[in-house]
């Protein structure tokens, strides 16, 4: 190949990768379930009713009883490279009552001290507490047998990697989007990917089945990068900009129903 080929193909790959880039901004409530993730065959009741066959709830009524939400899901292909291209940020409380312990994107901070199981074809999560999460599908409803769940403990992949290959189905660690040198994490959308969900995990103790999501207060906000470069390999200042145009977007609203986002595509 001589330098005017080499010139052509680096300039086509330079366009292609234009054409095909993403950037996702959105928030992410505390009521946005992981599991449910492009399950549309499902109906959530009220706050105040029990859910046989679904998600985990309180016994009894929460002080916020606050409905299960889809996690907001976004186009993706095969081979995509997924980036958070500003930390994560925002606050969530897990706990039953106003106020609280508030966590961010990363969760409690513990590696390895939520264990959850499947559900509905979905993977389970072990990592730590009420972190933020992806999970890549296809164009199916998931159901059915659940892939194995990825181990984000100290003894596993840990929460410091520099890229990971989820497979579809299998919830994955997103945190912050950022190690701790402050370099962008990647995540390579496997092999028949249509869909990119983020969302949160929960569970009664942050352990066993999913659930109790009924009393989380808060929201996570995130920006997402789907084939996009960021302009330095290290973290960058925050988008003032974006804040503004998105109108902060509820960033930490208490009781938020509905996520909200701004999708910009190159």
């Amino acid at each position: 190949m001589n330098k005017y080929q080499t010139l052509i193909g680096a300039t086509l790959f330079s366009t292609l990768s234009a054409v095909n880039a993403t950037v996702i901004n959105t928030v992410i409530d505390g009521s946005d379930a992981i599991w449910l993730a492009g399950r549309t065959d499902l109906a959530i009741p009220d706050a105040s009713a029990p859910w046989p066959g679904g998600l985990i709830r309180h016994g009894g009524a929460t002080p916020e009883e606050i409905k299960e939400t889809l996690p907001p899901g976004f186009s993706a292909a095969t081979g995509d490279i997924i980036r958070v291209l500003d930390p994560a940020d925002g606050g969530i409380s897990f706990f039953n009552g106003f106020g609280g312990s508030i966590f961010g994107p990363d969760g409690n901070g513990v590696p390895g001290s939520s264990s959850i199981s499947s559900f509905g074809g979905i993977s389970g999560y072990l990592g730590t507490q009420g972190a933020l999460v992806g999970l890549f599908l296809d164009s199916s409803i998931p159901n059915g047998v659940a892939p194995s769940r990825l181990d984000f403990s100290l003894a596993g992949l840990g929460v410091d990697f520099s890229s990971l290959s989820p497979e579809l189905n299998q919830v994955f660690f997103i945190g912050d989007g950022v190690t701790s040198t402050n370099l962008f994490q990647t995540f390579v959308a496997p092999t028949g990917t249509t869909r990119l969900f983020v969302g949160i995990t929960d569970a009664f103790g942050f352990n066993g089945a999913p659930g109790a999501f009924d009393d989380n207060d808060g929201s996570y906000r995130i920006k997402i990068g789907i084939n996009e470069i960021p302009t330095t390999s290290s973290v960058p200042e925050a988008p003032l900009i974006w804040l503004i145009s998105c109108g902060l977007l509820g960033i930490l609203a208490i009781r938020k129903k509905s996520s909200s986002a701004c999708v910009l595509t190159a």
